[in-house]
């Protein structure tokens, strides 16, 4: 009898959904799971709560050291528990906030493009990147600093490519299908010098999720690839994990627009407001604020508006749509 009420306690406490991963022993092992079959639940708004992704360019604990204490300063500027949560991959982001389950996105701007045609998604502010021309305290909308550019890496011992002609008939890896420094800016380096992709021997993405970035660099690093694509700044970023000294910049690609947040169509106006707000007051010349700053490798946040990514729509449109939606 004993052993019966156990039996059936146990079943009580599964179906109830008491059991988690979290609950497991160390020498559990963990159920696998059938993601194929998971059910898409349409969210709703859980009051005093809403969500804040940055783009999976990066590891996810890179990502979550770079923006943990931005993401704490919002919530408290806002008035409102932020909740990080962290795709796995750039379509994976594109498509949470379609489903609203991502109120608040920083990400490149070929992904908020591509998020405001698909989602209605509204840019409220851009950032301002270190180590960029112009990237000053003082620095403004028109300023280099509130751009960025893609890089075309390869080992500094391939004596095999020596210019971008050189890339023709090589093998490529990039960032990633919707990565704008890490492919977008890179594809169109190639398009001015009359290079098209059908002239790679391959065009691959880097796998996985996350850390799409440090992929590229050590596939190169290894062979696997003959040259890449990624972000300026990524090689910094990365530095302490991989011999950078083994890298060469082939070339940089013209600069774009940078870095945006943008929040998701539907998401109350106030507090949209309030986010713009709370990013646009973000002071570099507050010691406290400037460390947040830093550590999420911006030098200060200025106001964006859509029309300040035309830019990267007429490169999408000189490249031919076709060729990367």
């Amino acid at each position: 009898m004993r052993r019966g009420l156990l039996s059936l306690l146990a079943l009580a406490l599964a179906l109830a959904g008491v059991w988690t991963f979290g609950g497991l022993r160390d020498d559990q092992a963990p159920v696998p799971v059938d993601l194929s079959r998971r059910i898409e639940i349409h969210p709703q708004e859980k009051s005093g709560e809403i969500t804040y992704a940055y783009l999976p360019q990066y590891s996810h604990r890179v990502s979550l050291e770079r923006q943990r204490q931005l993401v704490e300063y919002l919530s408290r500027a806002v008035g409102l528990r932020i909740r990080q949560v962290f795709p796995g991959t750039f379509d994976e982001h594109i498509k949470l906030v379609g489903q609203g389950m991502i109120d608040i996105s920083f990400a490149n701007p070929f992904v908020y493009v591509k998020l405001s045609r698909l989602y209605g998604a509204r840019a409220v502010a851009r950032i301002v990147e270190p180590g960029d021309p112009g990237s000053g305290a003082q620095a403004g909308p028109d300023s280099p600093g509130a751009s960025f550019r893609g890089q075309i890496i390869v080992r500094a011992d391939n004596a095999e490519i020596r210019s971008l002609d050189d890339c023709k008939g090589k093998r490529w890896i990039a960032v990633d299908p919707t990565s704008a420094g890490g492919y977008l800016y890179a594809l169109g380096l190639f398009h001015d010098h009359g290079i098209n992709p059908a002239d790679f021997a391959e065009i691959a993405f880097a796998p996985g999720p996350g850390g799409k970035q440090e992929k590229v660099v050590m596939s190169v690093l290894a062979g696997q690839y003959d040259f890449g694509a990624i972000r300026e700044g990524a090689l910094d970023v990365i530095t302490g994990s991989t011999r950078i000294k083994d890298i060469r910049v082939l070339a940089s690609t013209p600069r774009y627009p940078g870095w945006v947040f943008s929040v998701r169509k539907g998401l109350d106006p106030a507090v949209a407001a309030k986010v713009r707000d709370a990013l646009l007051a973000l002071d570099p010349e507050n010691p406290e604020q400037a460390r947040i700053l830093e550590k999420a490798g911006i030098v200060r946040i200025i106001a964006a508006g859509d029309a300040d990514f035309d830019p990267v729509r007429e490169l999408i449109a000189k490249i031919g749509p076709n060729a990367i939606w």
